[in-house]
């Protein structure tokens, strides 16, 4: 929890002001606490300088200033997505999280991070570029730098941004170095590097990560270059009650030709030059824990694989379109892209 925002209540509204100043860069709000850290007010700056003004000294207790009516959600009742989603529209830039005995136990700032999603995020880092040698016959393709930083790190820090604790990273080809990689902390969170005994698929390696905490699991690739909003992905997997939604970006093949339209030999019509739209696998995959239980041990698995095996068992799989955008860096030709896009980002 971020304690630069906390202040004891018996503080005066000289304290309070210099906890103010002393807050380099977010809200300027404090949340005023009790000796037995149960919030019991708000205040901002501009509360102060109304109580100055309204005649009050430097030297009060910041009681006489502070807001008692104050914005807050439920530790483990109102504290959900939804209502953090509510809170964004509602310009709330701090929300602060009390227990069922009003005890402050968490403050989101969503001037930081965009939402809480309670999911598991594993990244899949374990294949050879082969494709992009010679430049990853010394480093793995996950840790080639895009713009300032390598390609996994863009994939971790946006899962961060959305309030992801539980990261963790499956590798295989040249395995040590991404293990080096997040040997320390990664933006304050503890990124875990999980082996693959072998290569096992897109999916496979999924099995060895040692514990899943949340109900819900993120599988993506770790090579991809995308601003894909994943609160609104967890929200219209939750909305669709699916057991498992696949990320997907569309695909149009245009074909430079007249087509024939064919009943056997018989032309029955002319489509000009047409154009085909699709939706093509963008390499990410939201789905409930239990699904865990279909991929199968020791075997090479891919994504595609488990999307089959749900089919056929009738569960729903639905597609989320991308809107923003996404590369899959799969070549040179794509590598170069990214580099020249990511100048063109904040």
């Amino acid at each position: 929890m971020d304690t630069n925002y906390l202040i004891k209540e018996d503080k005066t509204l000289l304290d309070a002001l210099k906890v103010i100043n002393s807050i380099d860069d977010g809200p300027l709000v404090l949340f005023a606490v009790n000796d037995k850290n149960q919030m019991v007010g708000t205040l901002t700056d501009g509360d102060v300088r109304r109580a100055l003004i309204a005649g009050c000294s430097v030297d009060d207790k910041l009681s006489k200033a502070c807001h008692r009516n104050f914005n807050f959600l439920r530790f483990g009742e109102t504290d959900t997505v939804e209502n953090l989603h509510k809170q964004k529209k509602m310009k709330m830039k701090l929300v602060p999280i009390l227990d069922s005995n009003n005890h402050l136990i968490d403050v989101i700032n969503l001037e930081r991070y965009y939402s809480r999603l309670p999911i598991d995020a594993i990244l899949m880092a374990g294949g050879k570029g082969l494709r992009l040698r010679p430049l990853t016959e010394s480093i793995p393709k996950p840790l080639l730098k895009v713009g300032d930083k390598a390609i996994i790190d863009h994939n971790v820090d946006r899962l961060i941004d959305f309030g992801v604790k539980n990261i963790s990273v499956t590798v295989n080809y040249l395995a040590e170095q991404l293990e080096e990689h997040y040997s320390i902390l990664h933006n304050d969170i503890k990124v875990n590097c999980i082996r693959e005994p072998k290569f096992l698929g897109t999916i496979g390696a999924v099995q060895f990560v040692p514990q899943i905490i949340n109900d819900t699991v993120l599988v993506m690739n770790s090579d991809l270059f995308t601003n894909i909003d994943y609160e609104d992905f967890y929200l219209h997997f939750v909305d669709n009650k699916a057991d498992m939604s696949v990320a997907a970006v569309p695909y149009s093949v245009s074909v430079p030709y007249g087509i024939f339209e064919l009943e056997g030999r018989n032309i029955t019509g002319v489509k000009e030059k047409p154009l085909y739209n699709y939706f093509a696998n963008a390499g990410i995959y939201l789905f409930k824990k239990s699904v865990l239980e279909f991929i199968p041990q020791d075997e090479f698995f891919n994504a595609t694989d488990l999307i089959e095996k749900l089919v056929s068992l009738n569960k729903i799989v639905i597609r989320y379109p991308i809107t923003g955008f996404w590369l899959d860096i799969g070549n040179k030709e794509e590598y170069a892209k990214a580099n020249e896009f990511v100048k063109h980002l904040n």
